[in-house]
Order: structure tokens, then C-alpha cells, then sequence
């Protein structure tokens, strides 16, 4: 088993499924993975519920919405005004060249990576994002849990791009969205409970093979 499937297990072992995207339709989840972009999910899930009940919550509706309205429906996710541009950018693109999110996923993962990479406003993570939890497409997320939890497990030798880190995830690992979709969950839910900034490193599931706790041994006194 290789080394990042045994920080899966012990992971899953700890915490147990997951089941996440928190969204209800890949078209959901795309305009999700646009809103977190700087925020966390709770606010996310403010403005989604403001565009639900405007019956906003459609490919046609974000496309045609006022620009200020659309900005007051997704204000609690943050820089709502650039959200805004990048949301309807990303709709019209949509619209014209796809018809739907579903068809563009439909092409190879190369392929639709490369065109959501081409979005403005898509970098990387938004782009596997919709990959991984819309299109239900094998394509590692990496986040800042991600270069934190493996960072500190030693796993990541000298700075890392993400390209590099995602490299690493999609080399060692079984092409498998389902597992992708596990991984990337576990990570999120360990960085909250125990990887924080600040880690709290009593009873870590990963702490045996963590470089970080072995060179604070000699040091303060954990949290």
C-alpha cells in the first residue's frame, strides 16, 4: 500500500465517510466551487440560499440577472462583485458554447480541465473542484489543507506548486473519484480537527509518521 492509501486509511479510519459536496445538482456545485473561492462554506450556503429563493438558482437566470442584483444575492459569500463577473462570464460560456455544465463534462478530463482552466476566474482548485464533484471526474483537489496536512507529514519535500502537489495525489493514487472525492473530505475534516494553523497533535490519527511532531518532541509542550 502506498504511503498517501495508508494516510487515507488511517484518516477514514478515524473520521469514517464523508459523503460530501454539500449541493444538490453539478450545476450547483460549479456556481459553489466559484462562491468558496476566499470564504468558507457556511457563506456559500447564504447566497445559494438567497439565489434559491429568488428562483435564481438556474444557468438562465444567473445569465440574466442584473449585475447589482445578482451582487446582493451573493454578498455573504464575499467579494461579490467580482463573483458576480466571474459567475455570469462563466454562465454566458456556458450557455453559448455547451448549453450546460453536464456537457462540458462530458469530454475527456484533459479536455474540460483545460477549458475551465481558460474561464477567467477558474483557477486550479475551482476547476478540479467542479471536475471531481460535478462531473464526478478523477481529478484531485488540492487546498491549503492539503499543503498543510501533507507539508507537515514530510511528503511534500521543498516548495511545492500545485501542479506538483496534484501530481504527486494523481501518480500515487488509483484513478477513482469516488476516492478523490473521500480523500479530499478527510483532509478538509482532519485540518479542522487536528491539523489546524495552530495543531492540536494529541491523539492525531497520522502522529507516527508526522515530521512535524517528531521535531517538536524536544520542544514546548503540545496542544
Amino acid at each position: 500500500m502506498s504511503e498517501l492509501m495508508q494516510t487515507y486509511q488511517r484518516l477514514y479510519d478515524r473520521y469514517g465517510p464523508r459523503h460530501w459536496w454539500p449541493a444538490d445538482s453539478p450545476f450547483e456545485v460549479a456556481i459553489g466551487a466559484i462562491l468558496t473561492q476566499n470564504t468558507n462554506w457556511q457563506n456559500v450556503e447564504k447566497a445559494l440560499a438567497n439565489l434559491r429563493a429568488a428562483n435564481a438558482l438556474s444557468l438562465q437566470r444567473i445569465a440574466a440577472l442584473d449585475p447589482e442584483q445578482l451582487q446582493q444575492f451573493i454578498r455573504p459569500s464575499g467579494y461579490f462583485r467580482q463573483k458576480t463577473e466571474r459567475l455570469q462570464l462563466f454562465c454566458h460560456y456556458l450557455i453559448k458554447q455547451h448549453g450546460s455544465i453536464e456537457i462540458l463534462l462530458k469530454q475527456s478530463l484533459t479536455d474540460a480541465r483545460n477549458e475551465l482552466l481558460a474561464l477567467k476566474g477558474i483557477g486550479p482548485e475551482t476547476a478540479d473542484s467542479i471536475l471531481l464533484y460535478a462531473g464526478e471526474i478523477a481529478s484531485f483537489v488540492v487546498d491549503a489543507y492539503t499543503r498543510r496536512i501533507f507539508g507537515r507529514l514530510g511528503q511534500l519535500e521543498g516548495s511545492k506548486t500545485y501542479t506538483e502537489i496534484r501530481d504527486y495525489f494523481m501518480q500515487s493514487l488509483p484513478h477513482q473519484a469516488p476516492l478523490f472525492n473521500e480523500y479530499h473530505a478527510l483532509i478538509v475534516q482532519h485540518a479542522k480537527c487536528h491539523c489546524l494553523t495552530k495543531p492540536r497533535c494529541l491523539d492525531c490519527p497520522l502522529a507516527e509518521n508526522c515530521r512535524y511532531l517528531l521535531d517538536q518532541q524536544a520542544g514546548p509542550e503540545l496542544v
